[in-house]
């Protein structure tokens, strides 16, 4: 089988699966004859969005990814944060062959607990080789200069490990990959010189494209966004140079072409002699056959297709002159529309002169619209971009393709457009046989060139089209599926790049998830034990960029955006931590506290990790009920610690700032200022409120002894049973298990938000105790309400299956 074929399911199989001197980076035992070389810099992370991601999905259906699967499947049992090499070539039997190259570390390969595993030692005269075999899959390794090299088969490993000099060229490619990208692959065309000869139209036959692409891949769940750099050293047999020394022009095709077709190819320049001489350098021809001055002005060709039809267009800056260099072709064969349609007598000018561009040659009619000379055999095709042009239904009319154009640059040299049906066709090539699966909402597909001074760059995106959401509707932005159950709520946290938000969450093995709002995932962590309670975000270096801050049983972490700690975080405890971490910010100049309880004890940290030994109260007489909290009223600070049995209101410095008059037998509930008064509740369901000169009172407001509150300075929401009251208004629901109530207040309105975990149905009311239209709908676990995108629609996430996460947006 052609090694190309391989490539889409080659990033799928990850889920399941100078001169002589010392090599020391990964990069330095790339395989010479490697085809594609896959650089991942987070595995984790990776491994979930290719199993999320909606195409990738649906390709793992085919029986190359079932074959394929077996033979790298040693490398889901991988476990690092570093970037890892994955080089696959043909061997001289034509058989697939890889190779895994990464750092090495004790914990890499986690193969112990497997059932069904071998391990033997295997010695050559020149080396000792592990020979690791799961599931009769087998995986040769050795560690060489603390990096580990693993490969399919002994030779492949011992190619790979007895390189004398890197492929420069190679390196210093996959070096300048994007920093951020999880995936960067590199296909290297002169091992391979069939990659691309699909990618333009079948009808094309395009060889000898370009020698190298490198390309950064990003998944998301219905989209694959794809930029990067093709390269080509040779400037006469890659037909990419054929660019070279011309500008590109804005690619305007889509203006004329018909939603209802096929797609089009478009190539622009500056100027056409240029572009004629490179092309009969190209085709090694003297000169190009026909002379003719019908292309001096135009700056962008291409080819619509529509079924069996072609219909060749020329984009010109002056009509008149190139409508004059038609002047021996004004016979008028019908009128369609009011617009002329003309016949011409050189249908093979196009393919002489743009080959292999465009290898149409029997081109008898065409028409003109606005800056556009249309060219076909096919009167229905030339009618049928006639009608579209004017009725607004060209593909430039449609929404799918205006959401893919905000991802690609307007001025391309070379750029194809397809419908599902030639993405299909493209996947079929490139497996080698026949998908099942539906594309149908993948209505359009895009790769543009942009041609630079001895490179090229490269933008495609795969797109599923997004069904307009109605309004006054709840729609499902994404479900992603994570690899374990999920522990916690997912909640938001702010993207300090993007001004949104993203979701955080973690599973039941104790990994921490950043998903991006259009469900990437963007890291995934593994951390001592279970988060508790609200993650919380700090600007510890006062530079706008935020990090997350929280506490698990026994440790205080700080991430920063990536996910790494920061030095000198975590801290470690030896006693168990009990309640979720308080982060204090008195002033609002990120001077942070940070509170962490242990049962009874107290320690106050700064955001360096160090004891704040100006903090004098160290514990409590009982066990605490509640994290910490700070209130500010006025120009005093009050810090609330709270047990079963006392409520200690203190000042910064950890002193008595308030002695109550009364004593009560406390919930754990939160404290809240409701009214002007500290106000929480008793173990009986009682409000407790409290003046800052220690006055109380005790309210009966009909909740037992299993009950929530929350509230804001205004309105106060409890729940107890199947009776939600939100100010005064009391709801009778259907009898159920519900989650703790929460407020939430966004562009000057209300929000109470409470979920069945029985029924799994999320409501939400605003501040009348009214429901909010199309309400309830389907969930696992308490929402979360925020803004999180540019747009004015509201979104909320919550936790779907046992091991998904959902996202709505409320339209």
């Amino acid at each position: 089988m052609k090694s190309h074929l391989y490539f889409l399911s080659i990033i799928l199989l990850i889920t399941s699966c100078k001169t002589d001197r010392n090599l020391k980076q990964p990069s330095d035992f790339i395989p010479e004859n490697a085809t594609y070389i896959l650089k991942v810099s987070n595995l984790e992370s990776l491994k979930s969005n290719l199993n999320n991601n909606d195409l990738l999905k649906k390709t793992s259906e085919t029986n190359v990814y079932k074959k394929l699967s077996n033979i790298v499947s040693p490398i889901q049992h991988f476990n690092t944060n570093d970037d890892v090499l994955l080089c696959f070539a043909n061997d001289t039997n034509d058989s697939l062959q890889y190779s895994i190259i990464t750092k090495y570390h004790p914990s890499l390969f986690n193969i112990d607990s497997l059932p069904d595993i071998k391990v033997e030692t295997v010695k050559t005269k020149s080396n000792t080789y592990r020979k690791t075999t799961i599931n009769n899959e087998t995986l040769y390794s050795v560690i060489k200069d603390s990096i580990f090299i693993g490969a399919s088969n002994k030779d492949f490993l011992e190619q790979t490990i007895n390189i004398k000099k890197p492929n420069q060229e190679l390196v210093s490619l996959l070096d300048s990959s994007g920093n951020n990208s999880q995936l960067s692959v590199l296909i290297n065309n002169k091992q391979n010189n069939e990659t691309l000869q699909t990618t333009l139209n079948d009808t094309t036959g395009l060889k000898n494209f370009t020698n190298y692409f490198l390309l950064d891949v990003d998944l998301q769940q219905d989209d694959i966004f794809i930029n990067g750099i093709t390269k080509a050293t040779d400037s006469t047999k890659s037909l990419i140079n054929v660019f070279k020394n011309t500008k590109p022009q804005e690619n305007q095709l889509a203006n004329i072409t018909p939603a209802n077709s096929d797609g089009f190819l478009s190539f622009t320049f500056d100027n056409y002699n240029t572009l004629k001489q490179n092309l009969q350098h190209f085709n090694k021809k003297d000169s190009l056959q026909s002379n003719t001055l019908l292309f001096d002005n135009v700056i962008e060709t291409g080819v619509i297709y529509y079924g069996n039809d072609q219909a060749v267009v020329l984009n010109s800056l002056d009509e008149t002159s190139t409508q004059d260099a038609l002047s021996e072709n004004e016979l008028e064969i019908e009128t369609y529309r009011q617009v002329p349609i003309y016949s011409f007598n050189k249908p093979e000018l196009f393919y002489e002169n743009f080959t292999p561009f465009i290898n149409y040659k029997t081109a008898t009619k065409y028409c003109i619209i606005d800056t556009f000379f249309i060219f076909s055999d096919s009167i229905e095709l030339l009618q049928n971009i006639i009608a579209s042009h004017q009725n607004s239904t060209t593909l430039n009319d449609r929404s799918y393709y205006d959401n893919i154009k905000s991802r690609i640059t307007d001025e391309a040299s070379l750029m194809f457009v397809s419908n599902n049906d030639g993405l299909k066709t493209f996947i079929e090539t490139h497996i080698g046989e026949s998908i099942g699966f539906n594309l149908d909402n993948y209505k359009s597909t895009v790769i543009q060139y942009i041609y630079d001074t001895d490179f090229s760059h490269v933008n495609a995106v795969i797109q599923k089209g997004k069904t307009k959401a109605v309004e006054n509707s709840i729609s499902e932005s994404f479900s992603l599926k994570l690899s374990n159950n999920i522990l916690n709520n997912p909640q938001f946290v702010t993207n300090h790049l993007t001004h949104g938000k993203d979701i955080v969450v973690q599973d039941i093995k104790n990994n921490l998830y950043l998903i991006s709002n259009t469900g990437k995932v963007l890291w995934k962590k593994q951390l001592e034990g279970a988060v508790l309670g609200k993650i919380e975000q700090i600007d510890m270096y006062k530079n706008g960029r935020l990090q997350l801050a929280f506490a698990t049983p026994n440790r205080v972490y700080v991430l920063d955006r990536n996910g790494k700690d920061v030095s000198p975080f975590p801290l470690k405890f030896n006693d168990n931590i009990t309640q979720p971490l308080s982060v204090f910010d008195y002033d609002n100049n990120r001077n942070y506290r940070l509170l962490i309880t242990q049962g009874k004890n107290i320690l106050m940290y700064d955001d360096a990790g160090k004891t704040v030994k100006g903090f004098t109260f160290k514990n409590a007489d009982d066990v605490i009920n509640h994290q910490p909290q700070h209130i500010r009223i006025g120009r005093k600070d009050y810090i609330l610690v709270k047990t079963d049995n006392k409520l200690h209101i203190l000042d910064r410095t950890g002193k008595t700032r308030v002695q109550l008059k009364n004593s009560y037998s406390y919930s754990s509930e939160a404290i809240y200022l409701y009214n002007g008064k500290f106000t929480t509740t008793s173990k009986n369901g009682a409000l407790i409120t409290i003046d800052t000169q220690g006055n109380t009172a005790s309210q009966n407001i009909n909740l037992t002894d299993l009950h929530h509150i929350t509230s804001t300075s205004k309105t106060l929401v409890a729940q107890s049973e199947n009776k939600l009251t939100i100010k005064s208004k009391t709801l009778e629901m259907d009898y159920g298990n519900y989650s703790k109530p929460e407020i939430y207040y966004i562009n000057d309105k209300i929000y109470v938000a409470i979920t069945d975990l029985q029924s799994k149905k999320i409501y939400l009311f605003d501040s009348q105790a009214k429901s909010i239209s199309n309400f309830p709908v389907y969930g696992n676990s308490k929402i979360e309400l925020d803004n999180i995108d540019s747009d004015r629609n509201l979104e909320f996430v919550t936790k779907g299956d046992d091991n998904s996460i959902l996202l709505y947006q409320i339209n």
